[in-house]
């Protein structure tokens, strides 16, 4: 009896780890790389609950009311925040403060994106790429998860995800460095914090619809997620909408992007 017991241990664990294997296989082969290298991770469509849990968060009050929203068809998203790199070989020159390669693209404004995804497109021939609206950022960032984070509620575990003021050194890094999310998707947490395609409006939330939400129809500012190597952990939370107002021609170093990819 107790061989019959380890045989199908045996065989249960074999077909799990076989299982994981296929999703990861499965994952891979869904992946995009454009013609400048950028990756992107395909998304699924789905449902999930936006805003931050007043039960356990603290944060702003444009962070709430928690919310059910729908995200009605499938996306691609950039696997990591654009690289300098990328910037370089779409515009032609870079305007970072802190140089690498492999850093994120920043001090560039909302309308700089704008004017790099009208080259890309005109590069890849086609109008696919955008930026995320602040539907979709949070969508991926959670990756499934409904917790302060998309690892959990644990704050002392943000620097094993996430480039931010306690272990930055006060700068960007390369991307990818950290661990992903679920989704495969780095630095969803820090290192620069991200423009999305939306206007903002502090009482949107109270206002959005539960399908496909794209924010304002007008405003003075433009939103931005994830947080940055410049803030504290509690900026880089899921839910997270920066209490600072930045106006479409806003440049920082610690401001950039990433993009969704029409399939």
């Amino acid at each position: 009896m107790k061989k019959v017991k380890s045989l199908l241990t045996v065989l249960l664990l074999t077909t799990t780890v076989t299982s994981q294997l296929i999703l990861t296989q499965m994952a891979q082969a869904a992946d995009y790389t454009n013609s400048i290298g950028m990756e992107f991770v395909k998304i699924s469509a789905g449902c999930f609950n936006m805003g931050r849990d007043p039960n356990f968060e603290d944060g702003s009050d444009d962070e709430l009311p928690r919310h059910r929203v729908c995200i009605t068809k499938p996306f691609y998203i950039g696997k990591t925040e654009v690289t300098q790199a990328q910037w370089v070989a779409v515009m032609g020159s870079n305007p970072s403060n802190f140089k690498g390669r492999n850093n994120p693209v920043e001090t560039v404004s909302w309308n700089d994106v704008q004017t790099f995804i009208r080259r890309l497109n005109q590069k890849e021939g086609g109008n696919k790429y955008r930026l995320p609206t602040e539907a979709e950022w949070e969508y991926a960032a959670r990756a499934g998860s409904s917790s302060t984070y998309h690892f959990g509620d644990d704050k002392g575990m943000v620097g094993q995800y996430g480039w931010y003021l306690d272990n930055s050194s006060e700068r960007t890094h390369p991307v990818a460095q950290k661990r992903p999310n679920q989704w495969g998707l780095y630095d969803m947490h820090g290192n620069v914090w991200e423009w999305v395609q939306d206007w903002y409006d502090e009482n949107y939330y109270r206002n959005s619809p539960m399908n496909d939400p794209k924010g304002p129809s007008s405003g003075r500012a433009r939103v931005h997620r994830g947080g940055s190597w410049y803030v504290a952990a509690g900026n880089l939370r899921s839910a997270c909408r920066s209490r600072l107002i930045f106006s479409p021609g806003s440049r920082y170093d610690d401001l950039g992007f990433r993009l969704v990819r029409q399939p």
